[in-house]
């Protein structure tokens, strides 16, 4: 077992009220799953059954006898922000340590898969071609990922997000 196996068992199910976290988390590595349902008592069935932490800001899925007992893992998220937000999660769970950025599609949650420039060839534009080496691949979905621009901005951020960690999510 690779050493950090432990990375792959923090899944995450995000409610609809803090659905920004989960292109967050998938950017930062971790499975999560978007719950957009309207009955909290299957977004509770499926965490269940998947073994995935809530993250969630309805107070009421708080109150379910699931979570009160430990059987199943929810975060209640304090803030709006979705950077506190993140900080927040980062704190109580403890993800510094455990990133592996880039490595799920954004999209679908599927692992990327590493391809060739001449893979990719057709698939992306010639600029992109010419003055990038490396690309992913969703497997499901078929969107291509390189590090240009975009994958910057987002590292710097995600960079900013885990020194900020830290500090208190209000």
């Amino acid at each position: 077992m690779r050493g950090d196996s432990a990375i792959n068992e923090i899944r995450f199910i995000v409610d609809h009220n803090v659905g920004k976290l989960t292109r967050w988390l998938r950017m930062m590595g971790y499975d999560s799953l978007f719950f957009n349902g309207d009955n909290d008592s299957d977004m509770v069935r499926q965490a269940l059954a998947e073994g995935r932490v809530i993250l969630t800001r309805d107070t009421e899925i708080m109150k379910r006898r699931t979570i009160n007992r430990g059987q199943l893992k929810a975060i209640m998220i304090e803030s709006d922000e979705p950077e506190r937000q993140m900080r927040q999660i980062m704190n109580t769970l403890d993800l510094q340590s455990h990133l592996r950025p880039f490595t799920l599609c954004l999209e679908c949650n599927k692992p990327l898969i590493e391809k060739s420039r001449e893979e990719v060839k057709d698939r992306v534009p010639s600029y992109v071609y010419k003055t990038q080496s490396q690309y992913m691949e969703c497997p499901d979905c078929g969107r291509i990922y390189w590090r240009g621009t975009h994958w910057k901005a987002m590292t710097r951020k995600l960079e900013q997000i885990v020194e900020n960690s830290d500090s208190s999510p209000d």
